[in-house]
């Protein structure tokens, strides 16, 4: 089924597929896949024009709408056809969330998302591309999980790519999930450390909202208490190009003068709610850790690796450390939106028979141009193991920079263009 309309300077058409849960049973139970084509006005009768699939970061996050800001698709429409591909689970691709799951019980659950992950995802695509271009290959734009999607897809199905682009996004092949919180933690430090030196007054701030938060039942707008645990959370935001002032500019606001005394203000409150808060994407937090996981089970590696690090004691340090990318056994006890799933999330992180993502002989023996961009500075993508994965394939020209955050791309036309120049071989 398909809906074609008309946006300012922009044709688009609205595709619904159905493709199976599980590619091994192609008859068994399936699920919508979802994906928006957008073509600038002057090229929509251009009937060779190339193909780009746009894989979004996440996971569980829907991909960027063409009406969104993101630099990059206003510079990939000069020379592409772009298809903005919801991955299953994610935006109006089969959602998953409490209430979808619902009649489920917590096996069930668990048995069913084990579907969702990227060697699925470039399933889909493929059945995807067959449908829209035939034979034709076609372009990959991946950013952050989106560029772990696409090496997946370079390792499972390299025969319908003509070249891919990765921002932010190469992953270890080989890494376990172990290797990448312990590996993460200390970004996470790192990043707390350039938040207070660029708002040193910060410091006293976050240890006032931690201490009230220990001797008060503060509730968010959503009327579930904030602890200072998920607080200390708000980091997840620090490796964007606005991360530490949004954080700055909610902590100028966070107490008010009331009867009883200083309160945290409801300004304040809501806005922690919307960095803390899994209500718009529960499949970042369900399968984040099975992302790194091949052969192996996750046992809540994020939860256990940070019993390594006295650093973001609470309790007994002056300082307030912010962690980052990684959820924890506890946040599904605390977010309304994930607590029906608790049990389920305890399931993925016991299981132990994840399929492998990628395949290291191929990478090896890679023909398919890639480029990526690979942040010095990432707060989400460990850069030593990136560089390990690029000398890893066969002629990916990497691009390593500190000139953007890890969300470059949607803010900077200059990202795609050369990550287009450099697939091209023009630089």
């Amino acid at each position: 089924m398909t809906l074609r309309y008309n946006r300012p300077g922009q044709v688009c058409v609205e595709h619904r597929l159905d493709v199976p849960l599980d590619h091994d049973d192609p008859d068994g139970p399936r699920i919508e896949l979802f994906a928006r084509e957008v073509v600038a006005q002057h090229n929509a009768d251009v009937t060779d024009l190339p193909w780009l699939l746009f894989l979004q970061g996440g996971p569980g996050n829907a991909a960027d709408r063409p009406s969104s800001s993101s630099a990059w698709l206003h510079q990939a429409l000069r020379d592409y056809r772009v298809l903005l591909l919801d991955q299953r689970g994610t935006g109006l691709s089969t959602p998953l969330n409490r209430q979808s799951l619902a009649g489920l019980t917590d096996p069930e659950s668990a048995t069913y998302l084990r579907h969702f992950r990227a060697d699925a995802i470039v399933r889909d695509a493929e059945l995807v591309r067959r449908q829209l271009l035939g034979d034709r290959p076609w372009s990959v734009l991946g950013q952050s999980y989106g560029g772990f999607c696409a090496m997946t897809y370079l390792s499972l199905a390299p025969q319908g790519l003509a070249e891919v682009m990765i921002a932010g996004g190469l992953p270890s092949l080989t890494a376990h999930p172990d290797q990448v919180y312990r590996a993460a933690y200390p970004r996470a430090l790192a990043h707390s450390e350039r938040f207070y030196a660029r708002y040193p007054g910060d410091r006293k701030a976050a240890r006032q909202v931690v201490d009230h938060l220990a001797d008060n039942d503060v509730r968010l707008p959503s009327g579930e208490r904030l602890s200072a645990e998920r607080f200390r959370m708000t980091g997840i935001t620090f490796g964007t190009t606005t991360g530490f002032d949004n954080l700055h500019h909610l902590l100028e606001l966070a107490f008010i003068s009331s009867p009883r005394g200083p309160v945290l203000s409801d300004t304040f409150l809501r806005g922690v709610d919307g960095m803390v808060s899994m209500a718009d994407q529960p499949l970042y937090a369900l399968l984040h850790e099975s992302i790194y996981c091949q052969g192996t089970a996750s046992a809540w590696s994020a939860s256990r690796g940070l019993a390594e690090f006295d650093e973001f004691d609470l309790w007994h340090r002056a300082e307030v450390n912010f962690t980052a990318e990684m959820f924890y056994p506890w946040l599904f006890d605390q977010d309304p939106t994930l607590k029906p799933l608790r049990g389920c999330a305890d399931l993925l992180a016991a299981y132990d028979s994840w399929p492998r993502l990628y395949d290291p002989d191929r990478l090896a023996g890679n023909t398919v141009p890639v480029a990526a961009a690979i942040y010095f500075d990432d707060l989400y993508v460990d850069f030593e193991h990136s560089m390990v994965t690029a000398g890893q394939v066969r002629g990916l020209r990497p691009w390593v920079t500190n000139e953007h955050g890890h969300d470059g791309l949607g803010a900077r036309p200059a990202v795609f263009d050369r990550l287009r120049a450099m697939v091209r071989g023009e630089v």
